[in-house]
């Protein structure tokens, strides 16, 4: 497993009975987790003092209680800064396990001796392209949502990136890719992180098992004749690593050659000593 396991503003302290106690920064959450199924005695004192408890519906979806959290702070990973607040089903805005995919890609990129031109799909806030940034590359950020978007920027901002050689855009990842090969643009790394499930800005719906080969296959004509890295992210439990090695491969490597590995992707547990597992992530590099 790749393990988060740098932070020093966040933590998930312990985890029980389909819930994770987690610290963000000065602030407490309790918020659901489908891959936690076991139960153990809850002994740490923030299960019945949180900030904010994220309960779930019988019915699907759920509400947030907040006890004394603001509405926005945030937590800083290395140079990174980012904006957290809760919103929409249980999210902060951040995925801090992929701080491991963050710290693998940032080091190729500073050690790759050249300009490196990367594609970010289904950006969200920015993580990862605020890591690549960071590190010296040029980033083309594309999401469908305006919100996360303006976010993104907003965390560019609050790391020192605001000008840096970053492309912001609101888009269908899709049909962006489309448009970029007909226009005959290249990319040295590609990054992707889709949902599970979603609709475009126009109401296109997107399904990870149906769409993620094909746009895989789309992917592979935008890198460049020299590429550095190709990374997908999944939480879909039904992607397990060995199907992102199996997809990656069979559309990298016969054209590049490099190396194939894909992992789950956790984050320890401080209460245990163990890691829970958040998704998994499939690597591409030379």
């Amino acid at each position: 497993m790749w393990l988060a396991d740098n932070w020093n503003d966040y933590e998930v302290i312990d985890c029980s009975d389909g819930e994770k106690l987690e610290r963000w920064g000065d602030y407490l959450l309790i918020r659901p987790d489908p891959q936690v199924i076991w139960n153990r005695t809850r002994t740490h004192r923030g299960w019945n003092h949180p900030n904010g408890h994220y309960h779930r519906s019988a019915k699907g979806g759920g509400e947030w209680e907040f006890f004394h959290l603001p509405e926005q702070w945030q937590i800083r990973y290395r140079d990174l800064t980012f904006h957290l607040k809760p919103f929409s089903f249980k999210h902060t805005g951040l995925f801090p396990e992929q701080a491991a995919n963050w710290d693998w890609f940032g080091e190729k990129i500073r050690t790759a001796g050249r300009a490196v031109r990367v594609l970010n799909l289904f950006a969200y806030t920015g993580g990862a392209t605020l890591a690549a940034a960071k590190a010296g590359a040029s980033v083309t950020h594309v999401d469908a949502s305006k919100g996360m978007v303006s976010w993104a920027k907003e965390n560019a901002a609050a790391s020192g990136l605001d000008k840096a050689p970053i492309r912001w855009l609101v888009d269908d990842c899709v049909k962006f890719v489309e448009r970029e090969i007909r226009r005959g643009n290249h990319y040295d790394a590609i990054i992707m992180d889709p949902p599970s499930y979603g609709r475009g800005p126009k109401g296109e719906i997107w399904k990870i098992e149906d769409m993620i080969h094909p746009l895989v296959k789309l992917c592979v004509q935008l890198l460049s004749d020299d590429p550095l890295f190709f990374l997908i992210n999944s939480y879909t439990t039904g992607l397990a690593p060995a199907v992102l090695t199996y997809m990656i491969a069979l559309e990298l490597v016969p054209g590049y050659g490099g190396h194939v590995e894909a992992q789950e992707v956790g984050l320890p547990v401080r209460e245990t000593g163990l890691a829970l597992p958040c998704g998994a992530a499939g690597r591409w590099s030379r």
